[in-house]
C-alpha cells in the first residue's frame, strides 16, 4: 500500500483507526475454544466486524510464536482474510545485523517463502543501518521504527541528550531520514506522550506515526491529533483491549464493533477540526 492510498483510505473511511490483534486464547470466549483454530475463528471475527470502520491492523507476532506452529497458521489464516484496502502490520519489533534482517524481511514480506505478506513490520533500530535498510529493499513495504515509546523502561534510553540537548529520540528520527522517506518509513510514537509530538514533527513533519496507548494505556486521542496531526493525518491510532476485549460472550464480535464506531466517531471528529476532511 502506497502512502497516497493510506491517506485516500483515510479520507474515504473517515477513521484512522489501527486494530490490534494481540490475540490471548485466554481471553477470548469459551465457545470459541472448540474450534479447530480458535485464535483464527477469533481473529476473523473481530475483522468482520470492524473493517469498515479501521484502516490498520496490527497483530503483535509474539502472540503467536508464543504457540509454535499452531500459532504461525494461525497468523498465516489472519493475514490471508485481513481486507485489501487495510493497511496491515506485523507488530514484530525485529532489529538485527544485516543478513538477520533479510530473512526477518523474508518471513514478513515473502509469501512465496513464508505464506506471509503484510504491508510493513515494527523494527527496533538500536543496531543501526543494517538492522533497517534491508527491510526497505522490498519494493512498497515499509519500516515502522520504534522512536518514542510510551513504556516506563523508555526513559533508560530514548531521552537521553547529547552536550547539545538532542535527545536520542531525535537522533534516530534524524539518522532514519537519510535511509528512506515518507514513503516507506512510519515511527512509533506513544500516546502518552503528549506535547513530545511537537518535537517528532519537527524532525518528521511528513511521515506517518503509528500511535499505541490511546484509550486502556491511558493516552488521550484529543491530545494526540493537537500535536501530532500534519495535513493529511500523518497517523494510524491503535487500540487493542479496548476493542477485541470488549466482551467475552458470544456477542464478542458484536460489542467490538461498538467500540470501535465509538473510536470511529471520535476520529471523524477530529478530521474534520483539523481541516482532514
Amino acid at each position: 500500500m502506497t502512502k497516497q492510498e493510506l491517506i485516500d483510505n483515510i479520507k474515504s473511511k473517515k477513521s484512522f483507526l489501527c486494530v490490534g490483534l494481540d490475540t490471548d486464547i485466554s481471553k477470548i470466549p469459551e465457545h470459541l475454544l472448540d474450534d479447530e483454530d480458535p485464535i483464527f475463528s477469533f481473529n476473523k471475527a473481530i475483522i468482520e466486524a470492524t473493517s469498515d470502520l479501521c484502516v490498520a491492523y496490527k497483530p503483535n507476532i509474539a502472540f503467536y510464536e508464543s504457540y509454535g506452529v499452531k500459532g504461525w497458521e494461525s497468523l498465516r489464516k489472519t493475514c490471508e482474510v485481513l481486507p485489501k484496502d487495510c493497511f496491515s502490520i506485523a507488530d514484530a519489533k525485529r532489529g538485527d545485523i544485516g543478513n538477520t534482517s533479510k530473512m526477518y524481511a523474508q518471513a514478513f514480506f515473502n509469501p512465496a517463502s513464508s505464506g506471509l505478506n503484510f504491508d510493513s513490520i515494527t523494527i527496533a533500530p538500536y543496531m543501526g543501518e543494517d538492522s533497517v535498510t534491508p527491510f526497505l529493499e522490498f519494493e512498497g513495504k515499509w519500516a515502522i521504527v520504534l522512536a518514542l515509546t510510551s513504556n516506563h523502561g523508555s526513559l533508560d534510553f530514548q531521552n537521553f541528550q547529547n552536550k547539545e540537548g538532542k535527545q536520542l529520540f531525535e537522533e534516530v528520527i534524524d539518522k532514519l531520514n537519510t535511509w528512506g522517506s515518507s514513503e516507506n518509513i512510519m515511527y512509533v510514537v506513544g500516546a502518552t506522550r503528549g506535547e513530545a509530538f511537537t518535537t517528532i514533527r519537527k524532525h518528521a513533519p511528513n511521515h506517518f506515526l503509528l500511535v499505541p496507548g490511546v484509550g486502556a494505556q491511558g493516552g488521550s486521542l484529543a491530545d494526540v491529533c493537537q500535536y501530532g496531526m500534519n495535513k493529511d493525518c500523518g497517523l494510524l491510532v491503535n487500540s487493542t483491549r479496548g476493542i477485541i476485549y470488549a466482551s467475552k460472550g458470544k456477542d464478542f464480535a458484536e460489542k467490538a464493533r461498538e467500540e470501535a464506531v465509538k473510536l470511529q466517531k471520535e476520529m471523524q471528529e477530529q478530521l474534520e477540526i483539523h481541516g482532514v476532511i
